[in-house]
């Protein structure tokens, strides 16, 4: 079992910055995907920003040149730098760990407020 602990939402105004980390229990990269989901409210849950298996960065297209995703190992964690934040990246922001036979685990979420 992974374990995910998603922690950096807030309150920010449109324009903002904002640094979401995801602490997680120790994976093997090789056969787990990292990424950021997120669920706005009435709206499904979607893929925003993924390190594959083979260590490729996926992003949807609606923030990228905004959001980059990244890790740092030693620490076990996974990161998500938002910046020219928009009101409709309002959503929960969840970390999720994928691995290469169907298994997945979520963090708690966190809250993203963008607003002025």
């Amino acid at each position: 079992q992974v374990q995910l602990v998603d922690s950096g939402g807030g309150l920010v105004q449109p324009g903002g910055s904002l640094r979401l980390s995801c602490v997680h229990s120790k994976v093997i990269f090789s056969i787990w995907d990292m990424g950021w989901y997120r669920q706005a409210p009435g709206k499904e849950r979607e893929l925003v920003a993924v390190i594959a298996r083979g260590g490729s960065l996926n992003y949807a297209d609606s923030v990228k040149g905004r959001f980059t995703i990244s890790r740092d190992n030693t620490k076990n964690t996974l990161y998500l730098q938002m910046n020219s934040l928009k009101p409709e990246d309002t959503a929960f922001y969840y970390c999720n760990a994928h691995h290469r036979l169907g298994v997945s685990y979520w963090g708690q979420g966190t809250q993203v407020t963008v607003s002025s």
